[in-house]
């Protein structure tokens, strides 16, 4: 379970959002709504380790019953997703999903990305350059990559608002199957009421 409480962020004088408790089961995927410039993308700074050097935050972090506010972001063990795929330009396909691989599995390595594309349907794609990739096959990469990595909760920043929306509805639709068959907490951040769609129980606002 990932669980916020009490969560207070801003800068100076300037508040962000304040007093945000939130609690993520295992399987289920929860979203954080707000305006741009609410505070969205620094609540998943905070979870995941990487908020601004400038920032003042108060609350606590918990993932799996232990705090995680103190651990650097390498030992959090939270994966992140963009509205970009942020896929390695100078990499095939295979290799950045392999690339995600958690080190006990590197022996593994072809067996891993083979399943890993045929998860995300995109089997034989593993020689592919990634420019060659649709929006909706890029963005699919890209969670199989981070999930490779085996994060005990999965971040999503506007990670559905590059998709056309045929692609964003078959998108998250995937990423709630995955999120569910891996047992893992997810947060996702978004402006676009339309995502509620994908989430479990209500939207929480900020701003």
């Amino acid at each position: 379970m990932l669980q916020l409480d009490d969560i207070t962020a801003g800068y100076g004088d300037a508040p962000l959002f304040s007093g945000l408790s939130l609690s993520v089961a295992r399987g289920e995927m929860r979203l954080v709504q707000g305006a741009s410039g609410c505070g969205k993308s620094t609540l998943l700074g905070i979870i995941c380790g990487t908020a601004d050097a400038a920032l003042t935050w108060s609350g606590d972090v918990r993932l799996n019953d232990r705090s995680i506010s103190a651990l650097p972001a390498e030992d959090r063990r939270v994966g992140l997703i963009f509205q970009d795929a942020l896929l390695f330009p100078h990499m095939t396909v295979g290799d950045n999903l392999a690339f995600g691989l958690a080190a006990r599995h590197r022996r593994d390595r072809d067996t891993a990305v083979a399943d890993a594309l045929g998860v995300a349907g995109l089997e034989g794609f593993g020689g592919r350059d990634p420019a060659t990739l649709s929006g909706g096959q890029a963005a699919r990469v890209a969670l199989m990559r981070t999930l490779l990595a085996e994060p005990d909760a999965l971040l999503m920043d506007e990670a559905f608002s590059a998709l056309d929306p045929e692609r964003r509805n078959a998108f998250g639709g995937f990423v709630r199957e995955q999120v569910r068959i891996r047992e893992i907490p997810a947060l996702l951040v978004s402006h676009d009421a339309g995502d509620a769609a994908f989430a479990d129980g209500d939207a929480v606002r900020l701003g």
